[in-house]
C-alpha cells in the first residue's frame, strides 16, 4: 500500500503577514507544497490530504488543489476550534487554534494506511521524500507502533530576518528518538545559534538535529493522539494559549515506550518562509535548483 502525504495548511501566517501557503515562489506561480507534492509523487506517495480551514477551502482549492486532480488523489479535512473530541467543549474565551497534533487528528477518517506529515509552507527536498516513503512502504500490520521523523541540521533551518520555532532532537546511539524539546526563540548567532528561555538566551552550536515535522506515522498515531488530546484538554482549561503539538505527543509515546521512532537523515535541503523577507532567498533557492535540473520551469505544464 503507497503512503499518504498529509500537509498542514490551516496555519495563520501571521509573521509573515498574509498566507504563505498560496504565496507563490515559482516561476510559474508554484507555492511551496507545490514542489512538496511534486517530489512526493516521484516517491511513491500515492495521496495527497490537506488540513486547511474551512473559511479559505474554496479559495485554496481554485488556487492550489485543482492543479493536482491528475496527477494524484486528493482529499480535504478542515482544522477548527470546535472540533474536539464526544463530550469536549471549547472553553471559554479560547480563540487560539489546538496545534499541529490537533491538525493531524483531522485526517484520522481519511487516513488508513501509513502516512507522512509536513508543513506546507517548508520545503524539504527530493531526497527526504524518498527516505520517508521507502521507510513507510516497509510498515506492516505488525509494525503499527514504529516511527519515523527526517532530522535537518539546525543551523541549516534559520531565518536572517528574525527568530524560528524549532524542535531540537536528542537521539540515542541506534538513532532512536529520545526527545524532541521544543523552542520556541531560536535566532542565529555568529557562533551559531541560541534560544531564548525566559529572561536569558542558552547557547547552541548550530549542528543539533532540528525536526521541521516531517514525521511518519503509522495509523495508531490517531489513536494515541486522540486520547491523549483528552487529557490535554482537561489539564488546559485555564491556559487558553496552549497548543497541542506533535513533539509532545511523540515524546509522552517514547517516555511512555509505547512507540519507537527512527531518526532518519537524507541528503535534501531544507528552506522555508517565516518571515516576507524571506521569500527572495527561497525563489533564488528554486530558480537555482531548476537551472540545476531537479524540477521543470513549470511544474505542472
Amino acid at each position: 500500500m503507497k503512503p499518504t502525504l498529509l500537509i498542514l495548511a490551516a496555519g495563520m501566517g501571521s509573521r509573515y503577514g498574509k498566507l504563505k501557503q498560496i504565496d507563490p515562489i515559482g516561476p510559474s506561480g508554484e507555492v511551496i507544497l507545490d514542489y512538496s507534492v511534486h517530489d512526493a509523487i516521484r516517491a511513491g506517495f500515492g495521496k495527497v490530504v490537506f488540513v486547511i480551514r474551512k473559511d479559505f477551502e474554496n479559495e485554496f482549492k481554485e488556487k492550489i488543489g485543482k492543479r493536482f486532480a491528475n496527477n494524484i488523489t486528493v482529499e480535504y479535512v478542515f482544522q477548527g476550534l470546535d472540533i474536539l473530541p464526544e463530550g469536549y467543549q471549547v472553553p471559554e474565551g479560547r480563540e487560539k487554534p489546538w496545534g499541529t497534533s490537533h491538525a493531524v487528528m483531522m485526517a484520522k477518517d481519511v487516513i488508513k494506511e501509513p502516512f507522512a506529515v509536513i508543513n506546507a509552507d517548508d520545503f524539504y527536498g527530493a531526497e527526504a521524500f524518498k527516505v520517508m516513503a521507502l521507510n513507510l512502504s516497509k510498515l506492516s500490520s505488525e509494525d503499527g507502533d514504529n516511527y519515523f521523523m527526517v532530522g535537518y541540521t539546525l543551523n541549516k533551518t534559520l531565518s536572517d530576518y528574525g527568530h524560528v520555532s524549532r524542535g531540537i532532537t536528542e537521539v540515542d546511539e541506534e538513532g532512536f528518538l529520545r526527545k524532541v524539546t521544543e523552542r520556541t526563540h531560536i535566532e542565529k548567532t555568529p557562533s551559531g545559534a541560541r534560544y531564548k528561555e525566559g529572561e536569558r538566551y542558552e547557547e547552541l552550536t548550530g549542528w543539533e538535529i532540528a525536526s521541521m515535522n516531517f514525521f511518519g506515522f503509522a495509523p495508531s498515531y490517531f489513536f494515541h493522539s486522540e486520547e491523549m488530546f483528552k487529557n490535554f484538554i482537561e489539564e488546559n482549561k485555564e491556559n487558553l494559549k496552549a497548543e497541542f503539538y506533535i513533539p509532545f505527543v511523540v515524546n509522552k509515546l517514547v517516555e511512555d515506550n509505547k512507540i519507537k521512532l527512527k531518526v532518519v537523515s537524507a541528503d535534501a535541503e531544507w528552506f522555508g518562509v517565516t518571515y516576507i523577507e524571506d521569500k527572495p532567498f527561497v525563489e533564488q533557492k528554486i530558480k537555482d535548483l531548476i537551472e540545476a535540473g531537479m524540477y521543470p520551469e513549470n511544474l505542472w505544464g
